[in-house]
């Protein structure tokens, strides 16, 4: 496999897609941000001096979706169809006795490239949006496992983490 970014003298490049077909494409990405189980509790109760914690890294994730041509050099601006971002509570403490929340990522369109890098882009800034906001009382949270979990449409199909390449 070859990779398609670089021209045939090395230099980097944006990949031409303009002979590529039209489908709906579909990415989902998910990561966590670890914390000291307080910090949690109090964006449960709403108890964050900044406000809604999740609300505001919702908005934070879809307008990062949005913007990711802006950052992320060779990305193609794309015209995203959909952004949905889900938390949810990580209650399993870590082995410094952090828990966390997870932000799952899916991002879609129809065109003629993915949209990976909308997706992680967005977990990303979700993440950092929480931490942001938390930043203040828990200064020693962590985000992890930032991954691509599954694309779907293309020429390659459905790739899902775990089933192979």
């Amino acid at each position: 496999m070859s990779l398609t970014h670089f021209s045939e003298s090395g230099r980097a490049r944006m990949v031409d897609v303009s002979g590529k077909e039209s489908t709906v494409r579909v990415a989902i990405a998910s990561g966590t941000i670890r914390m000291h189980p307080q910090t949690l509790q109090r964006i449960r109760d709403g108890k964050i001096g900044k406000g809604n914690v999740l609300a505001v890294a919702d908005v934070g994730a879809v307008m990062a979706a949005k913007r990711t041509p802006d950052i992320i050099p060779m990305c193609h601006a794309i015209s995203l169809s959909g952004v949905q971002v889900e938390f949810s509570e990580v209650l399993e403490a870590d082995a410094h006795g952090c828990v966390g929340l997870q932000a799952v990522v899916t991002a879609s369109c129809v065109g003629q490239t993915g949209v990976e890098m909308e997706a992680l882009t967005a977990v990303n800034v979700a993440l950092l949006t929480v931490y942001d906001m938390c930043k203040a009382i828990d200064r020693g949270m962590r985000i992890e496992s930032v991954q691509l979990d599954e694309k779907r449409g293309g020429k390659s199909g459905v790739w899902k983490r775990g089933e192979g390449k």
